[in-house]
């Protein structure tokens, strides 16, 4: 009887639960389902407005109209009946009780008894609102056959204890919620659910309707209509993840403040992380938590040193976290760029593990996640960690906040367990990110090879074909998500002409307005093949002497982490090849190789990129390199060749440039030969096929994805909640 008593209540407790839900997804579907078709024909809508092509917007409407959850579409004005509306549109809807606003909105009407959803878009250059009729008996039907379903079976259960054992009862409960949780279980994996697997239990219909929607809003919002942008991934953030709390925690600030002598100067570094993630902070209202390195942060935070930003219409709080000079040293010098930077990078240079740097770089990721738990409002917050300055952050906010979903995205390569296993603290920095709820990396590979790494050093329950690895009873799925840039890049907006800006270059250094130009963008980084290009070119002017006054390359390099020998050095020694091959191959005042030692601005960048005829990104092991793709975005006149080392991630995805070993001097001396030559309608047809994939992959569709996967997980965790 006891169990009787239990599987009642459980029966009782549930129903509300589950009809709600089944009701607001619904809901929720018929709303992303509207919004897609408004985005799929706003344009086609606004230019037959403007001609007033009456019979082509009529024939337009049926056509939408013919959607199975579409009861009618049309167009309203100020009042009266909507315009070219389709056959079913109730002739008692008026516009004026339609709600109406500058960005869509959604109202709900009775008409002749039936609940209708009405979703409301405004067309561009005031041409009113695009509104979309659905109808939601199907929503209340569904709520109330879960009713029905949940009375059926609490009468079921009653007369179940006369003719079956309590045992029987149990199993057959048993096998309903194995079904169930495996179906649950497939959502984090971004696999198709096996919808089949609940096939008993007086709610399978339902929850497979359910199961099926949660799966199917991925695809939807990144179907062949989306096109991703700041306002899409707020969009996505507000449908997604309704008031979730989302924290960032990252090395870099968004906002750093220098003193100067004119006084206290804001800088906003240029930053890829920044242009994907700031969208989600501001939209959720949420907290970056980072370093505060600049001279006068401590000035302008208050008491709990947070600052609410940006400073012209702040939306989001910034939490610094103070470091002092030894700290630093240790943490980020030491551990984390002379370890951690060479190891994975592979680029033979030895990486230097001393246990005080480790000690300090575990108290720093100790420090930075006691303050994401001191500025979490509540337990299970969505906080994205990057890179690999936090390796054992994770952990440390899983043990913190368990509930949270944490999303952790490594920055640079992972490499070989071979190689890994260098590192004498491998088995805590592994059991570390394993504290995440989704690890991400940029390609494929680089996911191959943290599992493979996880294999071989920590017991683990591994399942590669959904990559995700178990370890204390906590999954963790290892996914690719590949890094992009801002589509279209803000420096691009304040660019002149193509045409313009190869002049001003080439003024700028004295060249002739024939002259072919290479460039190479980047810091001083052992790790980005500035030498090895150096030596191609080298060899490409040995082998093609007719080239010699009639092609220059560009380094463009900035200073960094200049305290380590590491990176001084090699600013010495590019110096002195770039003198070397200067003297070998120039002749008067022409010198084939100019080095520029300096920071650049992103609109000095983007104009160098702009007026280049060849981009050469030769790393020698990089994890994406966004140059690479900067230089495709600046080309919006389809002409240039991009030259890139297969070592870079960006070859995965870039397979239209001209792909080179960057150790092979001469290799690369050909492949500079290819580009020069190279016909302009070739150029343009390689430069097409790139520029659609880097519009469509932006740094916004890098965020949005993950937000996305943390979305169904977070599902997937309420649903076997609410099945005990």
């Amino acid at each position: 009887m006891a169990g009787l008593a239990i599987a009642t209540l459980l029966a009782v407790s549930i129903a509300p639960v589950a009809t709600s839900l089944v009701e607001d997804w619904s809901r929720r579907d018929v709303e992303l389902r509207s919004t897609l078709v408004f985005n799929s024909i706003q344009d086609r809508l606004s230019g037959l407005l403007a001609a007033e092509d009456a019979e082509t917007l009529a024939h337009v409407m049926e056509r939408v109209a013919l959607d199975e959850r579409i009861l009618a579409v049309g167009i309203c004005g100020e009042k009266g009946p909507p315009l070219f509306p389709s056959k079913l549109m109730p002739v008692t809807l008026a516009c004026e009780k339609v709600a109406r606003s500058e960005t869509k909105s959604f109202s709900t009407f009775l008409v002749g008894g039936h609940p209708l959803l009405v979703g409301s878009f405004p067309l561009r250059q005031n041409r009113g609102h695009f509104v979309v009729l659905n109808d939601l008996s199907f929503a209340e039907k569904r709520g109330l056959k879960a009713r029905i379903y949940m009375t059926a079976i609490v009468a079921a259960i009653v007369l179940a204890s006369i003719l079956l054992t309590v045992t029987t009862a149990i199993l057959t409960l048993r096998g309903w919620i194995s079904g169930l949780r495996e179906s649950i279980a497939a959502l984090g994996r971004g696999t198709p659910l096996e919808y089949e697997n609940v096939r008993h239990g007086p709610l399978a219909e339902e929850l497979r309707d359910v199961l099926r929607q949660i799966d199917e809003s991925r695809a939807a919002i990144d179907g062949e209509h989306t096109t991703w942008s700041a306002e899409k991934l707020k969009e996505v953030v507000s449908i997604e993840l309704p008031n979730v709390e989302v924290m960032v925690v990252s090395n870099r600030e968004p906002y750093i403040h220098n003193r100067t002598e004119a006084g206290i100067e804001l800088q906003i570094p240029a930053s890829g992380l920044v242009s994907a993630l700031e969208p989600v902070t501001r939209a959720c209202g949420g907290t970056w938590i980072a370093h505060g390195s600049g001279s006068a942060d401590r000035e302008t935070v208050d008491a709990d040193d947070r600052l609410r930003v940006p400073p012209d219409d702040p939306t989001y709080t910034l939490r610094r976290v103070w470091l002092s000079d030894e700290e630093q040293d240790g943490y980020y010098y030491g551990f984390a760029n002379e370890g951690l930077w060479p190891l994975c990078h592979i680029a033979f240079t030895r990486p230097n593990f001393r246990e005080s740097d480790w000690e300090t770089y575990r108290d720093v990721n100790e420090r930075f996640a006691d303050a994401v738990a001191q500025e979490a409002r509540g337990d299970s917050p969505i906080v994205l960690v990057q890179d690999y300055h936090f390796a054992l952050l994770p952990r440390f906010l899983r043990e913190r906040l368990p509930h949270a979903t944490i999303t952790t995205f490594w920055h640079i390569p992972w490499p070989n367990a071979e190689t890994f296993s260098i590192c004498p603290w491998k088995e805590e920095i592994i059991e570390g990110l394993l504290g995440s709820t989704v690890l991400g990396f940029h390609t494929q590979f680089h996911c191959n090879n943290f599992i493979e790494t996880v294999d071989r050093f920590v017991e683990s329950r591994i399942d590669r074909e959904n990559g995700s690895v178990t370890l204390g009873g906590h999954e963790t799925f290892v996914k690719p998500y590949p890094i992009s840039i801002e589509w279209p890049p803000a420096a691009l907006l304040k660019q002149q002409s193509v045409s313009r800006c190869r002049a001003a270059v080439r003024e700028r250094f004295g060249w002739g307005p024939d002259t072919k130009v290479a460039i190479g963008i980047e810091r001083f980084d052992y790790t980005k093949g500035v030498l090895d290009r150096m030596q191609a070119v080298d060899c490409f002017l040995a082998s093609h002497p007719e080239w010699r006054g009639k092609f220059v390359f560009v380094q463009a390099a900035a200073p960094t982490r200049s305290k380590l020998e590491a990176y001084k050095g090699l600013q010495d020694e590019a110096i002195q090849l770039a003198a070397a091959i200067n003297k070998r191959h120039g002749t008067g005042t022409y010198k084939p190789i100019e080095l520029v030692i300096r920071h650049h601005e992103q609109d000095e960048v983007y104009e160098l990129l702009r007026a280049a005829d060849v981009c050469i990104v030769s790393s020698l092991h990089d994890g994406m390199n966004l140059v690479a793709k900067e230089f495709i975005a600046a080309r919006d006149d389809e002409q240039g060749v991009l030259i890139l080392s297969n070592f870079a991630g960006a070859s995965r995805e870039l397979s239209e440039a001209i792909i080179v070993n960057p150790y092979d001097a001469s290799g690369m001396g050909r492949a500079i030969e290819k580009a020069l030559t190279m016909p302009g309608a070739e150029q343009r047809e390689r430069m097409r096929l790139m520029r659609d994939l880097v519009r469509s992959r932006n740094v916004y569709r890098w965020a949005g994805m993950m937000l996305l996967d943390a979305s169904r997980i977070r599902k997937k965790r309420r649903l076997l909640e609410l099945i005990g």
